[in-house]
C-alpha cells in the first residue's frame, strides 16, 4: 500500500484529535468508528468486498500497513465472510490508542506526556503538521459546500465521521447546524461507506439484526436514530446498500 496516502482509519482519527486539549473527541465511540474504517481501507485496497450484510476477504495479501494487515488476518482466520456489525462490535476495543501509537511512530502526531492535577500521568498528542489535518477537513468543507459528490475515500470519511458523533465537533453550534445535516447526508456517496457506518450506529444503539432481509426482498424497517439511512443506498451503482446492515 505504501504511505503515499493516509488510510481513512488514520484521517478519522485526526479530525477526532482536538489541537487545544491534545485529547480525541468522541473516545466512546472512535473505537467503533476507526474499526469500520478499517473495514473501508481494506475494501478500497482490494483485501475484501460486501456479499450482503456480510464482509468477505477475497485477497489476503498484507498492506503493508501493519494495523491493517492484523484486521485483515484476523477476518481470514474467520473462514467465512462476517457481518459488519458482528466485526463493528467485536473485542478490538482499544483501536483509539492502538491507532495514537501507529500515527506517533510515523510521525504524524507527537505524545506529550503531562499530569492531571498534578500527581495521575497523562498524554496528549499534537498533530506534527496542522497542515495535513487542515487539508482532511477541507475535503470535507468542499463537499458540504459544493454539493458536488466526493471521492469514495472523501464519502466514506464523512460517512464514519457522523457516524460516531464528530459533527458537533467539527461544525459546533447552532451556525454549524446546516454543515452537520450535510455532513450526514454525504453517506449516499459511498455505499459501501454507507454500510459500515450504519453497522457503526446500528452497534451503538445495540439495535437488532433482521436476518435474511436482503433474501427476501423487503427494504429496512425503519429505526429510530438512524440518521440518513433513507438516503444512504441511493446510487449505489449496483453495490451493497447501506441500509441492509444489522446487529444479530
Amino acid at each position: 500500500m505504501g504511505k503515499s496516502r493516509r488510510t481513512v482509519p488514520e484521517e478519522l482519527l485526526l479530525l477526532a484529535l482536538d489541537p487545544t486539549t491534545g485529547t480525541t473527541a468522541q473516545p466512546q465511540t472512535l473505537d467503533l468508528g476507526l474499526a469500520g474504517a478499517q473495514l473501508v481501507e481494506l475494501s478500497l485496497a482490494g483485501r475484501i468486498v460486501p456479499e450482503g450484510d456480510r464482509i468477505a476477504v477475497v485477497l489476503a495479501r498484507p498492506t503493508g500497513d501493519p494495523t491493517l494487515d492484523h484486521a485483515l488476518e484476523l477476518l481470514r482466520r474467520r473462514g467465512s465472510p462476517v457481518r459488519a456489525a458482528h466485526w463493528i462490535g467485536g473485542p478490538r476495543l482499544g483501536l483509539r490508542q492502538t491507532y495514537l501509537a501507529h500515527l506517533e511512530r510515523c510521525g504524524m502526531v507527537t505524545a506529550v506526556p503531562g499530569q492531571v492535577c498534578g500527581v495521575l500521568p497523562t498524554t496528549r498528542y499534537q498533530a506534527s503538521d496542522d497542515c495535513t489535518n487542515a487539508a482532511i477537513k477541507q475535503r470535507l468543507d468542499t463537499a458540504i459546500r459544493t454539493g458536488v459528490p466526493p471521492d469514495p475515500r472523501t464519502a466514506a470519511l464523512a460517512a464514519l465521521a457522523h457516524s460516531v458523533g464528530l459533527g458537533k465537533h467539527l461544525y459546533p453550534g447552532n451556525e454549524g447546524r446546516s454543515s452537520r445535516s450535510r455532513l450526514r447526508d454525504l453517506i449516499r456517496y459511498d455505499p459501501l461507506g454507507g454500510m459500515v457506518a450504519h453497522a457503526v450506529m446500528d452497534v451503538q444503539n445495540g439495535l437488532p439484526t433482521q436476518q435474511n432481509r436482503s433474501s427476501q426482498g423487503a427494504g429496512p424497517a425503519p429505526v429510530a436514530g438512524r440518521a440518513g439511512s433513507r438516503t444512504a443506498g441511493r446510487g449505489s451503482g449496483g453495490r451493497v446498500p447501506a441500509s441492509r446492515v444489522g446487529v444479530r
